[in-house]
This record gives C-alpha cells, structure tokens and sequence, in this order.
C-alpha cells in the first residue's frame, strides 16, 4: 500500500471490510489499517489503478461498462475484488450497495471529513489529475495507459450517481454531505460502522473484533500520497518516451548514412 497495490495471493479470501469512506478523506490510511488488522491484501481504489497491469484495469472498467445489467456487474465486481480482505476508495465507494450484496458478511466501516476542507483538497486534484493530453502522454505505458479513460468512468459515474439522488447545488462541499447521508440510508443499520481515523485502532479493532497491533495507528497524507505517485508515474513515462524517441532517432540516423 502507500504506492504499492497489494496483489491477493489467495483467492479464496473474501471481503471482510467495505470502505465507505469518500476520496480524499484518508482512505490510504485506512487501507493500511486494514492491512494491518486483517493481515492481508486491500484493495485501495487509487493505488491498485496506478499500479497494476492492464488486465487488472480493464476489469475495472468491465464494472462500469455493466451499469446496466446488474448479473454482469456483480460479477464482474466478484472478479475484481477477488482475494481481498478489504477495500477502500474510488471507484469502490461507487458500488457500495452491490458489495453489500455480493458479500453479505462484510461488515461497511465508514468514516468522515470536514466538507470545506474536503472539498479545498479534492478541487486542487480535479484541477491536475486529468489534463487533455494525459491520454496520450500515458499510451506507451502499460496499466498507466488506462488511468485517464478509467478516470472519465468514474467522473462520469459520479454526476451520474449525483443526477439520480436529484442532488442540484453543484461541485462543493454539500456533495460530502449528500454522500454520508446516502450511505446511511443505503446500508442496513446493522452493518454500518463510523470510526474517526484520529480515534487510532481502538474502535476499528473493536468492530472488526481483532487484537490491537503493537505499532502506531497507520497514518498517510493521501494528497501527499497522489503527488508523489504522480512524480512518479511522469518520471518514468518521460523515460520510456525518451527511449523510444532515441531509438527512433537512431534509427533515421543509421537510414540517412545508408541511402
């Protein structure tokens, strides 16, 4: 976690925890929690996007293909999802409900921000996370390739989830607001659970009914966390650009001298 996607090892692993908590609101810290907690992978929206194959992606993006046909999303949900213990973050937060479905067991652990400061961060990432040219920028890069289409689903999805609910005050705060409201109504009250991540492993460890780990509580700046995964992910796509654009020049070089 923390810029590094845990890959599941045992399928036969199901979900256990159902993050409900919104991006941006410290869900890095509560998948390393979890993690820790529930000793195995967790699969955290941002990270697992940014860091996994190809092929890992675009199961994701079988999820939302299936918006309407609810047998081929749930399994398509099942698929991705498989061998975690736990997820947190978009674009899991956009499928709560057929979760809850799909594993019965799972107990919906949500947990809060203030909205203005929420909303103070979230607006500095829509203003960097999906220029025009990313698209393009990212195609030579296997899995990273991905990224910009599997952001405009989930950016679709989102004022698509806002336009049914009848939500009208536009971008800001009150979407927060509108989406903790939402989630108490949607999850039965016997399987919601609210925790405070400065509350530290207490009440988690309580709900879930484990031990408390010998080490401090997991603690991670999910801004600080997206800038240095965006450091890196421009770094090294300028490399690859930079060796193919060498490779190129090599070669138009090496025709020149023959013809």
């Amino acid at each position: 976690m923390g810029g590094v996607p845990s890959v599941p090892t045992d399928q036969n692993r199901s979900l256990q925890v159902i993050g409900a908590g919104f991006a941006r609101t410290g869900t890095v810290s509560m998948a390393l929690a979890l993690e820790k907690i529930l000793d195995g992978p967790v699969c955290h929206g941002g990270t697992q996007l940014l860091g996994r194959e190809d092929a890992y992606v675009k199961k994701w993006l079988a999820v939302y293909a299936a918006k309407n046909d609810k047998p081929r999303r749930l399994a398509a949900l099942r698929e991705v999802t498989r061998g975690f213990v736990a997820i947190t973050d978009t674009p899991g937060t956009h499928f709560i409900e057929d979760l809850c479905e799909i594993y019965p067991d799972a107990k919906v652990v949500g947990w809060k921000r203030d909205p203005e400061k929420w909303w103070k961060s979230m607006e500095q990432m829509i203003k960097h996370a999906m220029p025009g040219w990313l698209r393009w920028y990212l195609i030579i890069v296997p899995g990273w390739r991905w990224f910009p289409v599997i952001m405009g689903e989930m950016s679709k999805r989102g004022r698509e989830m806002l336009t049914e609910d009848g939500y009208d005050k536009g971008p800001g705060p009150g979407i927060l607001e509108h989406y903790y409201n939402k989630i108490e109504q949607m999850v039965p009250e016997d399987r919601m659970y609210w925790v405070e991540l400065g509350d530290g492993w207490g009440p988690l460890c309580k709900i879930l009914d484990k031990p408390v780990p010998d080490c401090p509580f997991s603690r991670a700046n999910d801004s600080k966390a997206v800038e240095e995964t965006a450091r890196y992910v421009f770094k090294r796509t300028a490399m690859a650009w930079m060796g193919i654009l060498g490779v190129f020049a090599a070669a138009c070089t090496l025709l020149w001298y023959i013809y």
